[in-house]
């Protein structure tokens, strides 16, 4: 059964969905279900169970509040969906980012509202252009609650920071940390909402070899980086339990980043797993993979994610989360993963309220 029928909530425009957390046993339609997918019973809809031997199907996963895609070429360009968008959003700043072909401008304070800024199909692979990252994840003029202010509790490594959470945990050296005003994630076309769209985001993001592939699928004369892995954090609003959103969301990051339009491939946890982190932070994760996603193009790879269920200090639900390649060359070990989320602190007062 699928995690959720729509990206658990928090970060996406709230008019485009439903509240995933809301939906007692998962029973609406499968918001995810596509032309050829329709033999399959939703896993969300609380049907008879498969045969404990088969992969759980997943009806369609609930995004919840994305970033940027990981090695795995963005989701399903393997399948022929070549669907799925990277979205990089920059709140109060007029900064137009490049996602394939396809980019999303924020010109005030709420990064859940992307306005589109440009047309056309989007590479699956694509992620934010050079000119756009390098203004606006560098500097520390766009937020004076800046990373470069932090003090990292890993020696030698680099401290992440999203003061609208009010959350904050550390990366290896050789990461490289976005500007806490950058929301990225995937999108990818459901016919069931309003729009068209549906959607998965985050914020304080950093990303690790973010150049790990390049290709210029869509033949446009401009090459599209795909990072390794990427990590950040998001609200989880309408969220009941830490479990909940442990289980729900990382399913949508592997369906966004890596296996859209399939979903065959991909199996979750169905226990989360209690954790507590360092600085005393307790919830819980769960992980989400895929296995032998069709693929065809140069940086398609299978796709695995983990997310941190937990309260920040304004008592309210949030999520951290990680995405990245499976099953290639370099691939983020889990112990450094773990490492990484035992960082996880409460940071400030959260300004998102």
């Amino acid at each position: 059964m699928w995690p959720g029928q729509q990206p658990p909530g928090g970060e996406q425009n709230p008019q485009a969905q439903n509240n995933p957390y809301q939906q007692p046993g998962y029973q609406q339609p499968n918001p995810y279900q596509q032309p050829g997918y329709q033999q399959q019973p939703n896993p969300y809809a609380q049907q008879p169970a498969q045969p404990p031997t088969q992969p759980p199907q997943w009806g369609t996963p609930s995004p919840a509040g994305a970033p940027t895609p990981p090695p795995g070429g963005g989701g399903g360009s393997g399948n022929g969906g070549n669907r799925t968008k990277l979205i990089a959003i920059v709140a109060a700043a007029a900064v137009v980012v490049a996602a394939g072909v396809t980019g999303f401008l924020v010109l005030g304070g709420d990064d859940d509202d992307p306005v589109d800024v440009s047309k056309g199909s989007a590479s699956p692979t694509a992620s934010v252009s050079a000119s756009a990252s390098a203004s606006s994840s560098s500097g520390t003029d766009d937020n004076p609650r800046s990373n470069e202010t932090e003090k990292p509790t890993v020696a030698g490594w680099k401290v992440v920071v999203n003061p609208k959470w009010g959350i904050a945990f550390d990366v290896p050296a050789d990461w490289e940390v976005q500007s806490p005003g950058l929301s990225q994630g995937f999108e990818w076309e459901d016919k069931k909402q309003s729009d068209g769209y549906d959607q998965i985001l985050q914020s304080g993001t950093a990303e690790y070899k973010s150049k790990w592939c390049s290709t210029d699928s869509d033949k446009d004369g401009k090459t599209d980086d795909t990072a390794l892995a990427m990590v950040g954090t998001k609200g989880a609003e309408g969220a009941k339990t830490t479990d909940e959103i442990a289980i729900n969301t990382p399913a949508w990051w592997v369906f966004g980043g890596y296996t859209e339009p399939d979903k065959k491939s991909i199996t979750f946890d169905k226990k989360a797993t209690a954790f507590t982190t360092a600085s005393g932070i307790k919830g819980s994760y769960a992980w989400a993979q895929s296995t032998n996603t069709p693929q065809k193009g140069k940086c398609d790879s299978d796709g695995k994610a983990i997310t941190f269920g937990f309260k920040n200090s304004n008592g309210d639900y949030v999520s951290w989360n990680l995405y990245g390649a499976k099953g290639v060359k370099d691939e983020l070990p889990k112990a450094t993963i773990m490492q990484i989320l035992s960082t996880v602190r409460l940071h400030g007062t959260p300004t998102q309220s």
